[in-house]
């Protein structure tokens, strides 16, 4: 027979929460075993490699992340559904393989840009920052190609990368934070004045060095950095490359789905409050407990 936990009530305080997206979020470990954090305030990121490369992890980080901070607000759009289906519940946005919802949801974010410009322009202020009464805004795409490349006709693909690349150039100034993932982001599946703009870049294990180089900026796999040379048995190893820095090694730490389960539930809470939900990973939850 199950063991019965006691049964939550309203008055249930759990523990605050600690996280800022103003704080760097954590993604692995480097070669020297040292932590890696990766300040996503002001800065976009673009995650690229081959399936099992680690760009579902990576996203999963990042989102959980933003999750526990309750200074941000998310936005997921996921073709797929599955990837970052599990923080559905948490998101204030989800959409699924709708290219038209997909559309609507960036124009929104445009807006919300737009007010927030202006809102900057009144103050003689040139960007949102800590403290303000403005959350942030983590607008996380997996597999981009799938808007871009694939689903709806050309008119709607070339405006899904249009307002993308908008709320990337834009973004950045009013803590709009874009994080965006895809198998290959060659100038057919993303435009090269959009891909040229994430300020971060990751690559996952390529097959070739121009992956690679598409992936991290040309040239880079020429000077000894090339995912192709990642080996097949290394799930989660990345370079890392910031606009102004040199590519770095890491193994991005790795979330299971049971872990995030409890994350999104746990990050739920703490965003709607109320009584705490039964833990539904845990086998000793039953019918009888609340809700």
């Amino acid at each position: 027979m199950a063991t019965l936990r006691p049964v939550s009530t309203t008055d249930t305080v759990p523990v605050g929460p600690t996280l800022s997206m103003f704080d760097p979020v954590y993604l692995g470990i480097d070669e020297a075993g040292e932590p890696v954090y990766l300040p996503m305030m002001y800065n976009n990121l673009l995650v690229g490699g081959i399936p099992g490369s680690g760009k579902s992890v990576t996203l999963s980080l990042i989102v959980a992340h933003a999750a526990l901070s309750i200074d941000c607000r998310l936005c997921l759009i996921d073709g797929k559904q599955v990837e970052l289906g599990l923080w559905k519940d948490v998101a204030d946005v989800f959409v699924g393989p709708d290219i038209d919802h997909a559309i609507n949801t960036l124009r929104r974010i445009q807006a919300v840009m737009d007010n927030r410009y202006a809102y900057l322009m009144s103050q003689n202020r040139r960007k949102i920052e800590r403290g303000d009464a403005m959350n942030a805004l983590a607008v996380v795409v997996d597999e981009i190609a799938y808007f871009s490349a694939t689903v709806g006709d050309k008119t709607q693909r070339d405006t899904f990368s249009a307002l993308l690349r908008d709320i990337v150039a834009r973004g950045r100034a009013v803590a709009v934070i874009v994080v965006g993932a895809t198998q290959r982001p060659t100038a057919d599946i993303i435009p090269t004045s959009l891909r040229e703009i994430f300020s971060w870049r990751m690559a996952g294990r390529c097959t070739t060095d121009i992956s690679s180089d598409v992936i991290l900026g040309y040239g880079w796999a020429g000077r000894g950095f090339s995912a192709a040379s990642i080996h097949p048995l290394d799930q989660g190893v990345v370079w890392v490359v910031a606009e102004d820095g040199h590519p770095r090694r890491i193994k991005v730490a790795y979330l299971d789905d049971t872990s995030i389960i409890r994350l999104a539930a746990y990050a739920r809470q703490i965003r709607r409050p109320g009584p705490l939900p039964a833990d539904p990973t845990d086998p000793a939850a039953d019918g009888n407990q609340a809700a």
